[in-house]
């Protein structure tokens, strides 16, 4: 079985998100929406960021000049750092505007990530 397109994945995470705020009123849903498909978007990518790091690693060498050697942290590990967070403020938001009744703990929405 192929790897799936990341839009498809985007997508398919977005539907997945969706069901759970399926019944709140059409004047929240205009705000929930935009949320929703950045947080699936953030989520996938993620996943892609993860496979490179476990992949390359979290760091690469350079070279700056002539005599400059070094490593620094891996684009891939500094792009995940940087959505990661914004990643965590959306799911915050998001989780303060699902339904009382589909509200999960902390501990059951990471074990469902």
């Amino acid at each position: 079985m192929g790897k799936k397109k990341k839009s498809t994945r985007i997508e398919e995470e977005y539907a997945r998100l969706k069901a759970k705020y399926q019944t709140l009123p059409e004047n929240q849903m205009a705000i929930v929406e935009p949320l929703l498909q950045n947080a699936a978007f953030m989520k996938i990518t993620l996943d892609d960021l993860q496979v490179i790091i476990n992949d390359e690693g979290c760091s690469e060498e350079y070279m700056n000049g002539a005599n400059q050697y070094g490593k620094k942290a891996s684009a891939a590990l500094q792009a995940y750092n940087s959505l990661i967070k914004n990643y965590n403020t959306v799911s915050e938001r998001l989780s303060k505007l699902l339904p009382p009744d589909k509200q999960e703990s902390l501990l059951e929405r990471m074990r469902h990530e």
